[in-house]
């Protein structure tokens, strides 16, 4: 099961019940958090997210509604008694921020591994995240954080191969054990779960191609108007329809609103745009969370 919380949806500055920018995405008990916007650490306590657990923090660029909670989350962790090291990740120019942020935390009683992003997966515990180049006035990226899912066991081929049945469990965990192998015992590999957060960024097609069928987009919908279309264009950022368009066309299977303008004090005209789209829209509040399991109708 995947738990994603939406700690921040606002965008430039925070209002009294809208944080900045930050989500987690928490599985197997560790978690990932994605931006780090000001008022992160209390956003985390107020809805009920355990610092302790990040074990990486993901970052989109390097705009202070973004990144500006980072030196106070590290030197609370430090605070916490942090031994386990951290990895932050984002886009381009991640070694101009690593100095001064660096700096503001002070010493740390564990290793930050500051890491590039670029264009190719890695893993963080059981899942794969894939940086998504996305289209801002500054190096960007979002993420597609998938949780993949083994195929069946099938318990005939075990048989057939003479496996005892004490190794079966971790056969189908994905562990190889005294000379048996999982592909010895388990299907094709079966639909998993993809989660995609993309801001601050334009529609555009790296990112329809990364949300294809994910089975939540949290997306960038800073102005809640197409006649802020012009303004969406010049600043980076994608107008509440627009983000539902692409939604709708990626075929996803939820869509959160976030980052609003903080001009944006109503969410139900920015909403209705993005439905008049992709009908399920939801616009995304701080606090707003989902739990995410594998389809029931592919078990076991």
């Amino acid at each position: 099961m995947v738990t994603v919380t939406l700690l921040g949806c606002g965008g430039t500055q925070p209002l009294p019940d809208r944080a900045l920018s930050a989500l987690t995405v928490s599985v197997g008990g560790a978690t990932l958090l994605l931006d780090c916007g000001e008022g992160t650490q209390t956003a985390l306590r107020r809805w009920g997210v355990s610092a302790y657990r990040i074990t990486h923090i993901l970052l989109t660029h390097y705009h202070g509604d973004h990144i500006l909670g980072l030196p106070g989350l590290l030197q609370t962790l430090s605070s916490l008694g942090r031994t386990a090291p951290l990895t932050v990740a984002g886009p381009a120019g991640l070694d101009a921020v690593a100095a001064p942020v660096s700096a503001l935390a002070g010493p740390l009683p564990f290793a930050v591994h500051w890491q590039e992003a670029g264009n190719t997966p890695f893993g963080a515990g059981p899942l794969t995240v894939t940086p998504v180049p996305l289209q801002h006035r500054v190096p960007c990226c979002g993420y597609a954080l998938h949780l993949p899912r083994a195929g069946r066991f099938d318990t005939a081929r075990a048989k057939a191969a003479g496996i005892p049945v004490s190794l079966w469990g971790r056969l189908q965990a994905g562990e190889s054990v005294d000379g048996f192998t999982p592909d010895q015992v388990l299907g094709p590999a079966r639909r998993g779960l993809t989660v995609v957060y993309a801001t601050d960024t334009r529609p555009c097609p790296a990112l329809l191609d990364a949300a294809r069928d994910a089975d939540l987009l949290c997306m960038d919908a800073t102005y809640a108007d197409d006649a802020d279309l012009d303004k969406a264009k010049l600043y980076g950022h994608a107008t509440c329809r627009e983000t539902g368009a692409l939604a709708a066309k990626a075929g996803v299977r939820r869509l959160w609103l976030t980052h609003y303008s903080a001009a944006v004090t109503d969410l139900q005209p920015g909403l209705a745009a993005a439905q008049s789209q992709y009908p399920g829209a939801v616009a995304g509040t701080d606090g707003l969370r989902l739990e995410l399991d594998f389809d029931k109708g592919d078990n076991p």
